[in-house]
């Protein structure tokens, strides 16, 4: 089948749509919401509990980058669930990009256990 622009045409409609009900509750909110502006309603909430100090005090990086590789590997799993889906129909060729895949992952990994990123002190 070839592809013809007019065959984006619902995939467009369908952004046009999403893009539109975003914008009009938006500013529907803003023309239409309260504006009561007090004390009580500008204070930072903390489910309840009283703000001490800074909001802006730093972090450690440790923190950041377990994150970061939390994010990544869970990434990098998602893409085995499509071809567990498809083992069969992906025969030899497919089983072995999954091993050079998994070998990638699994050095990766162990750089990242070398490098003690992942140690907390």
């Amino acid at each position: 089948m070839k592809e013809l622009p007019i065959n984006y045409f619902p995939i467009f409609l369908q952004f046009l749509f999403a893009s539109g009900f975003v914008v009009s509750t938006m500013v529907g909110t803003h023309f239409l919401g309260p504006k009561r502006k007090t004390k009580n309603k500008l204070d930072a909430f903390e489910c309840g509990v009283e703000s001490v100090g800074n909001a802006r005090s730093p972090f450690s990086v440790k923190y950041f980058l377990t994150a970061i590789l939390f994010v990544l590997f869970d990434v990098e799993v998602i893409f085995m669930y499509p071809w567990a889906v498809n083992f069969r129909e992906l025969g030899t060729p497919g089983f072995i990009e999954m091993l050079i895949f998994m070998t990638f992952l699994l050095f990766g990994f162990f750089y990242v256990i070398k490098r003690k990123a992942l140690d907390w002190e």
